[in-house]
C-alpha cells in the first residue's frame, strides 16, 4: 500500500495493525519525498558544468553524497521497518534498514537505524535481562503493507496484551528459516541472534576470526559487519572502502544484493581471481598445480625469476658507435648490474639506474678510445667532451637494444607466463610438470597472485607515462592559450572603435585579464566521479580500510600475500570452517593463516549454532566427517523437519537424475544438483529446465554445480550425485546446502560415512 492510500475497516482486524501500518505510510512518504529532494539536487549538482577548482570540488563531493544517499534509499524501498521496541520509561522506538528524521525544526527520530545503540537492545534483550524494555515488537510486511506483528514481552509484570503475542518469541525466525529460497541471498536484519550482534558489532581493530560450521550464518554475519562498520565510521571506510572477497563468481553474485538492502552500496565485491587489475580469471588449475603455486616459497621463485631476466653477455655484446666498435663484457656489466640490484628497487623502476650505469660505462670506453694522448696516456677530452659523448650514445640505437637484451622492461603478465612455460630451471621436476602450460592469455585463479606477487617485484617505470602527461598537459596550455588569444583579439576589436568615445570601455575586464593559459586549462581537467570501490577495483596499490574473507581457510599463501598487501593495517575479518576446506592450495589453519603478518594478534570467536540445515540432514553429513575423524562436533541445528534424506543406488545415472530433478523440486524455492564437473554435460542433456556453468542464474528453479561452487550457498532441495568421486570436504559442504530435503544418487559405491547412514 502506497502512502497516503486509504486504510479500510475490514483490512485491518484489529487497532494494532492499523496503526502500524498508518506508521509505515508516514515513513514512505518521507522516503519518496526525501528521494525526490535528492533526485533534483543531484540533477542540479551534475548541471553545474564548467566551475572554478574550489566548487568543482565541492560538486564532485556533493554528486558523491548525493548518489549513495539516492541509492540507499531506492534498495530499502521493501521492508523498510521491521521492528519496535517500548520501553519501561514510556518511550518506544522504531527500528529499520536505515535511520529517518522528521522535517522539522528538531529533525525528529522517526525511524531507528538498526546499526545504531539504541537500537541494540531488539536483538539482546531477554526476559532475564530486559535492557530497560516492556515489548519486542516484530513487523512483517511484503512491499508497504504490514501484514503480521509479532510482540515479545520482556516485563513480565507488564500486564498490557494486545492479541499479537509471540510466546516462544521464534515465530519470526524460524518462518525466515522455512520460507522458501529465492537464489539470492536475504539480510538477517531482522532475526539477528544475540551470538551474531556480538560479532556484527565487535570492535573495529586488528583480525577477527569468526569461525563457524555450515549454517551457522557466518556468511551473513560478515555482510552485516561490513553494513555495521560503514555506520560506526563512515568517513573512513567510505574513503578507503570496503573490499569483500568470497569463493567464485556464483557466490559473489548470491550475497550481492545483502548489502544494497542494508541502504550500503559503496562495497567492492571480488574473488580472487579478480583482484588483479584488468584479469578476470575463472579457469582452475588440477589440485596439484594449484597447491605448488600456492605455496610459500613461490615469492622466492619469483624473485628468482626476476634475476634471471637481468642477463649478462655471453660472452661480450658488441656495439658501433661513429665507427668505433664498444664491447660490453660480462664483467663491465656485472658491474652495472650489481650496482642497479643494491638499490633495491624493483626490477622496472631501477631500470633507470642500470641505463646510466651502461651508458656511462661506454662513454668511458668509447672516451677512452678516442681522447687518449699516444704520447703520455692522458686523456685529452674536458667535462664538455664527455657529456656530449653521452648525450650521443644515448641516442644510438643499438645502445638501448643491448640494455633492453641485458635488463628488459617487464610486465607481470610477460613474467609469469614465461616462467610457466619454462619452468624447469627453478622447480623440481615434478613440480615443472604439474605448472608446465603454453604462453596463454588465459589465466588461472591459481595464477593471480602469482601475477600480484610480479607486479610487486617488477614495479612500473613510469618514465614514459609521466612524459605523455606531461605532453598532454602542455598541449591543454597551448589549447588554452589559444582561446585566450582568440578573447584578446575579439575584445581588441570591439573596443578599439569605443575607446575614443568611451575611455572607460578599457577598463572592461576579459578572460585574458584575470586568468592565465595554465590555470584556464587546470579549470577544464576532467573530474573523477567514480566511487572509492570503482577506482579500488582499478587501482592494484589501493589499500582499504577493511577487508572481510568468507570461506578463507581455501586461500593460499600466495593467495593472502596478495590480500594482505591491500590492508596495511590489518584491519580484517575472516570467515571461515577449516573443517570445510577443499582447495589443494588452501591454508586451513588459522594460526598458519595469520602467524607470518599479526603473529599471535587476532581475535577468534565461534558460532556454533546451525540455523539453515535441519537435524536429519546434519545427522548424515557429521557421519561423513566422522568416518575420518571420530571427535568431530558438528554446529548443532535448531530445527527438525522430519523428513530424513534418502540414498539411491541406480543404473541409469542421467535418467535417475531427471526422474530425481522432478521429485524434488519443489513448488516455492530451488534446487540444486551437485555433481562432479564431467558428469555435467550428460546430465543437462536429460534434465530440463536446469542452469548450469561458470556463473549459473540461481534465480532458475533447478541449477547444476560442482561442489567448488555450492560453496556458500543454500537451497531448498538439493541432490547430491556420485558421491565417492568427492573429497570429505567437498562431501560435506555439499550435503549441508539444503533447508529442507536432500537426496543423493549413486551408481559407484558410497564412501564409508554414507555407507553407515544408508
Amino acid at each position: 500500500m502506497r502512502a497516503g492510500a486509504e486504510l479500510s475497516n475490514t483490512e485491518f482486524p484489529d487497532d494494532e495493525l492499523r496503526r502500524e501500518q498508518e506508521f509505515i505510510d508516514g515513513l514512505y512518504a518521507r522516503v519518496d519525498a526525501l528521494r525526490g529532494v535528492t533526485e533534483d539536487s543531484l540533477t542540479d549538482a551534475l548541471a553545474q558544468g564548467h566551475t572554478p577548482m574550489q566548487a568543482r570540488l565541492e560538486r564532485d563531493i556533493q554528486v558523491a553524497e548525493r548518489s549513495g544517499l539516492l541509492a540507499a534509499l531506492n534498495a530499502v524501498d521493501g521492508s523498510l521497518c521491521f521492528g519496535r521496541i517500548d520501553l519501561t520509561s514510556g518511550e518506544s522506538h522504531h527500528i529499520g534498514r536505515i535511520g529517518l528524521r522528521a522535517d522539522d525544526a528538531d529533525r525528529t527520530p522517526i525511524l531507528i537505524d538498526w546499526r545504531a545503540e539504541v537500537a541494540r537492545p531488539f536483538y539482546l534483550a531477554t526476559g532475564h535481562t530486559p535492557m530497560g524494555l516492556r515489548r519486542r515488537r516484530h513487523i512483517s510486511t511484503e512491499g508497504r503493507r504490514v501484514t503480521a506483528l509479532h510482540d515479545e514481552i520482556l516485563d513480565l509484570g507488564d500486564e498490557t496484551r494486545t492479541g499479537h503475542e509471540d510466546p516462544s518469541g521464534d515465530a519470526v525466525l524460524l518462518a525466515a528459516l522455512n520460507s522458501a529460497r529465492t537464489g539470492r541471498m536475504a539480510d538477517i536484519v531482522r532475526t539477528i541472534q544475540a551470538d551474531q550482534d556480538r560479532i556484527i558489532r565487535a570492535p573495529h581493530r586488528g583480525v577477527l576470526v569468526v569461525e563457524g560450521g555450515p549454517g551457522t550464518g557466518k556468511t551473513a554475519v560478515a555482510l552485516h559487519r561490513a553494513a555495521y562498520l560503514l555506520y560506526e565510521h563512515r568517513e573512513l571506510l567510505a574513503r578507503r572502502a570496503v573490499l569483500i572477497v568470497g569463493p567464485n563468481p556464483a557466490f559473489l553474485g548470491y550475497i550481492g544484493e545483502v548489502l544494497p538492502s542494508l541502504g550500503e552500496t559503496g562495497v567492492l565485491l571480488s574473488t580472487v581471481g579478480e583482484l588483479f587489475p584488468g584479469v578476470k580469471a575463472t579457469r582452475t588449475d588440477t589440485p596439484r598445480a594449484a597447491a605448488v603455486k600456492g605455496r610459500a616459497d613461490m615469492a622466492d621463485v619469483l624473485a628468482e625469476v626476476v634475476r634471471s631476466r637481468q642477463a649478462l653477455p655471453d660472452p661480450v655484446i658488441t656495439i658501433e658507435h661513429d665507427r668505433t666498435i664498444l664491447m660490453l663484457d660480462d664483467g663491465l656489466v656485472n658491474v652495472a648490474r650489481e650496482r642497479t640490484r643494491a638499490t633495491k628497487l624493483p626490477h622496472n623502476a631501477a631500470r633507470e639506474h642500470f641505463e646510466g650505469h651502461i651508458l656511462n660505462t661506454l662513454t668511458d670506453l668509447y672516451a677512452e678510445r678516442i681522447g687518449t694522448d699516444p704520447f703520455d696516456g692522458s686523456n685529452l677530452l674536458d667535462a664538455s667532451d664527455i657529456t656530449q659523448i653521452r648525450d650521443e650514445l644515448a641516442e644510438n640505437p643499438e645502445v638501448w637494444a643491448a640494455i633492453d637484451r641485458l635488463w628488459p622492461r617487464l610486465t607481470p603478465q610477460q613474467l609469469v607466463a614465461g616462467f610457466l612455460a619454462e619452468p624447469d630451471a627453478f622447480l623440481s621436476p615434478e613440480d615443472a610438470d604439474a605448472v608446465r602450460r603454453p604462453v596463454t592469455r588465459h589465466w588461472t585463479v591459481s595464477d593471480v597472485p602469482l601475477l600480484d606477487e610480479a607486479a610487486e617485484l617488477l614495479g612500473e617505470d613510469d618514465r614514459l607515462e609521466r612524459e605523455r602527461a606531461e605532453q598532454e598537459r602542455l598541449r591543454q596550455i597551448a589549447y588554452a592559450q589559444g582561446v585566450l588569444d582568440v578573447s584578446y583579439a575579439s575584445r581588441t576589436y570591439e573596443f578599439e572603435d569605443k575607446e575614443e568615445d568611451d575611455p572607460e570601455a578599457s577598463e572592461v575586464l576579459s578572460a585574458h585579464d584575470i586568468i592565465d593559459a595554465e590555470r584556464f586549462a587546470e579549470r577544464h581537467e576532467e573530474a573523477d566521479h567514480r566511487s572509492a570501490a570503482e577506482r579500488a577495483a582499478a587501482d592494484r596499490t589501493w589499500a582499504f580500510g577493511h577487508i572481510i574473507v568468507d570461506e578463507a581457510q581455501e586461500l593460499s599463501p600466495m593467495a593472502w600475500r596478495m590480500l594482505m598487501r591491500r590492508i596495511p593495517t590489518r584491519s580484517m575479518t575472516l570467515v571461515g570452517d577449516p573443517a570445510q576446506t577443499s582447495e589443494a592450495g588452501g591454508v586451513g589453519s588459522w594460526e598458519d593463516i595469520l602467524a607470518p603478518y599479526v603473529e599471535d594478534r587476532w581475535e577468534h570467536t565461534r558460532l556454533a549454532v546451525n540455523y539453515r540445515t535441519p537435524a536429519e540432514i546434519m545427522e548424515v553429513a557429521a557421519a561423513v566427517v566422522r568416518a575420518e575423524n571420530p571427535s568431530f562436533e558438528p554446529p548443532s541445528s535448531v530445527r527438525s523437519t522430519g523428513e530424513k534424506p534418502w540414498i539411491r543406488a541406480v543404473d541409469d545415472l542421467p535418467g535417475a537424475v531427471a526422474d530425481a530433478v522432478r521429485e524434488l523440486t519443489p513448488e516455492e524455492g530451488r534446487l540444486a544438483v551437485i555433481a562432479p564437473r564431467d558428469l555435467h554435460r550428460t546430465i543437462a542433456a536429460r534434465t530440463d529446465a536446469l542452469t548450469a556453468g561458470a556463473e549459473p542464474d540461481l534465480t532458475q528453479p533447478v541449477v547444476l554445480l560442482d561442489p567448488k561452487q555450492a560453496k556458500g550457498l543454500e537451497f531448498d532441495s538439493v541432490l547430491v550425485v556420485e558421491p565417492a568421486r568427492y573429497g570429505t570436504s567437498d562431501l560435506y559442504v555439499s550435503l549441508t546446502r539444503a533447508t529442507q530435503r536432500l537426496g543423493i544418487l549413486h551408481t559407484e559405491p558410497l564412501p564409508k560415512g554414507l555407507v553407515d547412514v544408508a
